[in-house]
């Protein structure tokens, strides 16, 4: 079982790899959801991180609020990348919409061109979209999952619904996200899993990741 401990400092890496976690996703404020953290943070979480055998996924946000982002700032996300790789990172965690609720796949494809260029120079890199998937209509999640995995994503990260929806809707969902994507990249569960209910989401769907900030201590 992986548990991925969403940290938004140093401050509990050793506590929850203590508690079992052994995939850190790392990013800043959390109060918006995670922006990218900071050139220091990275670097020292990876030098932890090898120390302890744990991976390190760093989210590449420039920014809170949507998931809409201009040419410049998709600049700074292809740097910000640079300097994740190049500290250590094992895999980033990004996405990019359009006005329209749609994946930008002209932004994303630009990006996964940069993850693709340290991958031929020999760099262990994951490319993984957040939860900017929930913003995307329901109707559209099984197109966007194919899109996702016809393009260097090995996984999505996603609560299966919105805030309010009840853990069985949320629960029903997964598993059609899942039976969808196949095995050709991995849906994992992330949003409200802590000690409590970590188990059922195991039980009932089957999976061998889950994701949080309270997925391994309260």
């Amino acid at each position: 079982m992986i548990y991925e401990f969403c940290a938004e400092n140093l401050t509990d890496l050793q506590k929850a790899f203590e508690a079992g976690a052994r995939r850190v996703e790392l990013c800043d404020n959390l109060a918006v959801g995670g922006t990218t953290p900071s050139y220091g943070i990275i670097k020292e979480a990876c030098i932890w991180a090898r120390k302890n055998d744990v991976d390190i996924q760093t989210m590449i946000r420039p920014r809170g609020g949507d998931f809409v982002y201009n040419p410049i700032e998709v600049e700074s996300m292809i740097a910000d990348i640079a300097i994740a790789i190049d500290r250590g990172s094992n895999g980033v965690v990004l996405g990019c919409l359009t006005d329209e609720g749609w994946l930008d796949e002209a932004a994303l494809a630009y990006l996964s061109d940069q993850v693709d260029h340290f991958r031929s120079l020999g760099d262990e890199c994951e490319l993984v979209f957040h939860m900017a998937f929930d913003c995307i209509p329901r109707e559209r999640q099984f197109e966007a999952i194919d899109w996702l995995a016809e393009n260097g994503f090995s996984r999505i990260l996603t609560r299966a619904g919105k805030n309010g929806d009840s853990l069985e809707e949320r629960l029903a969902w997964y598993k059609e996200l899942i039976k969808h994507a196949a095995g050709r990249l991995t849906i994992l569960p992330g949003g409200g899993i802590n000690l409590d209910n970590r188990q059922r989401f195991i039980d009932e769907l089957g999976v061998n990741e889950l994701h949080g900030s309270k997925v391994v201590f309260s």
